[in-house]
């Protein structure tokens, strides 16, 4: 029922957002004289905010057409390495060749779609040769494509690291950290020659008992029966994904939102400051940041009931119990992938300490084989988005693979 609700209110209000959409296009034509134009563009940014106030389910596009090396462009094409019902493992080829060490981007599987990393590929890009976990959205899943739990996310990522082959560096943005570790751990429990070469875990909840969040609360505060009462939801019929049990994405970034609400307003009033007084580079940074912050997506109900009992409420792994197909995970196995961890001070979804907890889990990996960085001035997003990773963040990350 929760999901049919809001869809059709999605479907009632649909016609309403069409026309502010066309309105505000219309409205951004210039009209006569200085009090018509600025009549205009108040009422074009009116309609924007209307037009802008749904979500969408629909995956963007990463948009790296090309980038910049020694001073020429050369072409980014995206190419499916594998692909699986329920996702890719895609390739972001260049149009020289180049020999460059080889990075898979962990996306995470919470709300969003991989390209909400697309800032994190192209800083990557001009060092690296880079692919990343492209998930599907859960609602475009036929059911008969079978559950996708927590076991199923690791083997895929594990399948994803093995068709790579030796040589390769694996960076978790986030949600993935917990399943990644406990992914390295297997491969080198099995002796795999394709252990990864470095691993980076960036802000991703490997201890969530340490310096806890409004998020871990939330987990800890409810038995998991309430999560999957209240919380999860089949898709309508009208989708490829059909009567598939799902945590709705609209759900994930309502939470995320209200944690920050009063940041969120005052973004959107922003927004309509830019558009009445024309100042179009503001403006067109806020509407990318929300065209890809509200393009949602489901998450198979297995893999989030899995998650939020088996990471943020028994801390299987920190706690030495995670197991994988009745497999005990031996974190102490890890002995040849190095491994960096990354947080930003004021991360109110991840707090510093939880990534950094992956140090004191490993104790077999030498000391000289480890680092640590704590960010100064960053939020959660801003660990793997923005000027900071840029500029402070990435040069630790690229420097840490380069010596790996």
């Amino acid at each position: 029922m929760l999901y049919n609700a809001y869809q059709a209110r999605q479907d009632f209000l649909a016609p309403f957002r069409i026309y502010a959409d066309l309105a505000a296009a219309v409205l951004r034509e210039p009209m006569a004289g200085p009090w018509g134009n600025l009549f205009a563009r108040t009422m074009g940014a009116a309609a924007e905010l209307v037009a802008r106030s749904g979500l969408t389910h629909e995956r963007p596009s990463y948009d790296i057409a090309d980038i910049e090396l020694a001073g020429k462009a050369v072409q980014i094409t995206e190419e499916p390495a594998l692909e699986t019902p329920f996702g890719t493992l895609l390739h972001f080829r260049k149009s020289i060749s180049l020999k460059q060490k080889r990075v898979l981007l962990v996306a995470p599987l919470a709300g969003h779609f991989a390209t909400l990393l697309r800032d994190t590929v192209r800083t990557l890009l001009p060092d690296h040769d880079v692919f990343i976990t492209d998930w599907n959205n859960a609602r475009d899943i036929p059911r008969e494509e079978g559950a996708f739990g927590l076991d199923d996310y690791i083997e895929h990522v594990m399948r994803f690291i093995e068709y790579l082959g030796p040589d390769t560096h694996v960076i978790g943005v986030c949600q993935p950290c917990n399943a990644l570790l406990a992914t390295v751990a297997l491969m080198a429990q099995n002796d795999s020659p394709a252990q990864p070469r470095s691993l980076t875990l960036m802000a991703g909840p490997v201890d969530t008992r340490i310096n806890p969040t409004v998020v871990n609360h939330l987990a800890t505060d409810h038995p998991i029966a309430w999560f999957e009462r209240n919380l999860i939801s089949p898709v309508p019929a009208r989708f490829k994904g059909a009567h598939r049990r799902v945590y709705p994405g609209f759900l994930q970034v309502t939470g995320f939102m209200s944690m920050n609400l009063p940041r969120h307003v005052r973004a959107h009033l922003d927004l309509f400051e830019h558009v009445v007084h024309a100042r179009d580079d503001q403006a067109t940074a806020t509407r990318n940041f929300y065209d890809e912050y509200f393009a949602v997506f489901d998450m198979p109900a297995e893999f989030y009931l899995e998650t939020v009992q088996r990471v943020f409420q028994d801390h299987h792994l920190a706690r030495g119990r995670f197991e994988w197909r009745g497999r005990r995970v031996d974190l102490s196995a890890i002995k040849k992938t190095a491994l960096l961890t990354v947080e930003g001070e004021r991360d109110d979804i991840c707090a510093p300490g939880q990534t950094e907890a992956a140090h004191k889990l490993t104790p077999n990996i030498p000391a000289t084989r480890k680092q640590h960085h704590l960010q100064p001035k960053v939020g959660h997003y801003g660990v793997f988005a923005g000027h900071r990773w840029q500029d402070e963040i990435y040069p630790v990350v690229r420097g840490f693979i380069a010596r790996a």
